[in-house]
């Protein structure tokens, strides 16, 4: 009894704090309720807030959050005509404040803060502000939010989710990701075609659903929109981000990105880890500027982003910066059955036999390492790459022959070693003895192609034979009809004789 009794005061207490924020915290201006300028109330005086301030989205999805709206999208200036008086209030005071005004300094400024929050549609409980349990508002009067059941919703749903909320397409959906639930949940079924801008714009199912099971709550996760841009390859390169619609090089304020901040972007790009962050001069332009102390809180880039201007761009490399290449054998005698081919590539007793590694060109140089690998011993081989490429030939093949071969690629580019291994390929070596049925089957091959050419042969010759036979009937059939000359048959001055 007294453990619910201080949950409810807990509730309670949570609950007043958020009112006192929301009653000093409103959006004005804007198309939608949650979207507009920000205004904050302290000391008994509605002012907007000041531009210039680095406000991240993970900052604006607090206000976002405490104004009951759905997650973060956007964070903005706008310019006015003249100086007019503000509040500054630092980013970093935000989290931590039940009342922004306690945060609050005078100042005259002309640029003003904009912020653009969803009014639909929010992810909780995520790792980052693209991932998280669904929910979604369908009643703007009443702002209740609801999830949303695992069986109602889709792909082409969650793509449409991850677009609204400016994230990359969805990587994850599963039920119970983020988090059980309790009701409210919502009882239609979502039918996105994939290409809408927001899920309210999405068609809705008839029918309601009875029940839902509170582990079954959808949940799901958005890539991070990242990039490496004029690089070798996709995990080398000037790292970009994507936000508000637009791709911009990333700069850290004070120093490189460090290797704890380039993992982050290696790994939503699948490549691996982060080996070597370096920074370059180039022109002045527009940078998103990632802050250092947001990222190390555990924030995505997108959630720590601000706009920026500088003359310094950061280049990565991941540790996976290499394709991974191919691997093929060739064999001085080919055939074996399709059957024996699904059990692995085959090759006779005693024949030659090459394996092949291969990559596509992307640095000069490097070598290939061929790993073979038996029941009871693992060999390599080594040789140069030449033209991205190198051969291994085995000169008559033996039972010791057979096991599993790999190719890996080595190479050595920007001060680092890197190496990239290619699939498996299973061997299997043929004993001459076991080859009998395949020679079967080749004999009575070529003498079902030798019977067929031949009947062949007869058939012509026979058809052949009867042609003059043919000819006698035709010239009768002129005699009987009376065909005159004139069409082809004989005269009757012919017929006459040849009756005498």
């Amino acid at each position: 009894m007294d453990h619910l009794f201080v949950l409810l005061l807990l509730c309670i207490s949570e609950l007043h704090a958020e009112g006192e924020l929301t009653e000093s915290v409103r959006l004005v201006g804007g198309d939608i309720r949650c979207a507009g300028t920000l205004e904050v109330k302290h000391l008994g005086e509605w002012r907007p807030v000041e531009g210039h301030s680095a406000w991240t989205l993970k900052t604006v999805d607090f206000v976002c959050r405490k104004l009951a709206c759905g997650s973060a999208v956007s964070v903005g200036e706008r310019e006015e005509s003249s100086r007019r008086s503000v509040w500054r209030i630092p980013y970093e005071c935000v989290p931590n404040a039940s009342d922004l005004g306690k945060c609050a300094s005078s100042i005259s400024h002309s640029t003003l803060l904009t912020l653009n929050c969803s009014d639909s549609v929010r992810l909780v409980n995520g790792t980052s502000l693209c991932s998280g349990r669904l929910e979604v508002n369908t009643n703007q009067s009443t702002q209740r939010w609801s999830s949303v059941c695992e069986d109602d919703f889709d792909q082409q749903d969650a793509e449409v989710v991850c677009r609204e909320l400016g994230c990359g397409p969805p990587s994850v959906l599963q039920g119970a990701l983020y988090g059980e639930v309790e009701a409210p949940m919502r009882t239609k079924e979502f039918q996105c075609r994939g290409h809408e801008s927001a899920l309210l714009d999405c068609r809705s199912s008839g029918s309601d659903r009875n029940t839902c099971s509170r582990r079954k709550a959808v949940g799901f996760t958005c890539s991070e929109p990242v990039r490496l841009v004029g690089g070798a390859s996709r995990c080398t390169g000037t790292l970009e981000l994507k936000y508000k619609g637009e791709w911009r090089p990333v700069n850290d304020y004070y120093s490189v990105l460090t290797l704890k901040e380039a993992a982050a972007a290696c790994g939503e790009l699948d490549c691996g880890s982060a080996l070597s962050v370096g920074k370059r001069e180039s022109s002045h332009r527009s940078v998103w500027l990632v802050l250092s102390s947001c990222v190390h809180s555990g924030s995505a880039q997108r959630g720590c982003a601000t706009s920026f201007y500088s003359s310094f761009i950061q280049d990565l490399i991941c540790s996976d910066l290499l394709f991974h290449p191919d691997i093929s054998v060739s064999s001085s005698i080919v055939g074996v059955s399709e059957e024996a081919q699904q059990r692995g590539f085959q090759v006779f007793w005693h024949s030659n036999f090459t394996i092949s590694c291969s990559i596509q060109p992307q640095y000069p140089g490097g070598s290939f390492q061929l790993t073979f690998t038996s029941s009871n011993s693992t060999h390599n081989y080594t040789q140069p790459a030449v033209n991205h490429s190198a051969h291994f030939l085995f000169l008559a093949a033996k039972p010791t022959h057979q096991g599993s071969y790999s190719c890996v690629y080595h190479l050595y580019v920007f001060s680092h070693n890197f190496f990239s291994e290619s699939s498996l390929l299973s061997l299997i070596v043929i004993d001459p003895s076991d080859s009998t049925p395949f020679i079967i089957r080749v004999v009575v091959l070529l003498l079902t192609l030798l019977l067929v050419n031949v009947a062949l042969y007869f058939y012509y010759k026979d058809s052949r034979g009867q042609q003059p036979e043919r000819q006698e009937d035709m010239e009768l059939d002129y005699y009987n009809l009376g065909v005159p000359a004139a069409e082809g048959g004989p005269t009757e001055e012919e017929a006459a004789r040849g009756a005498e």
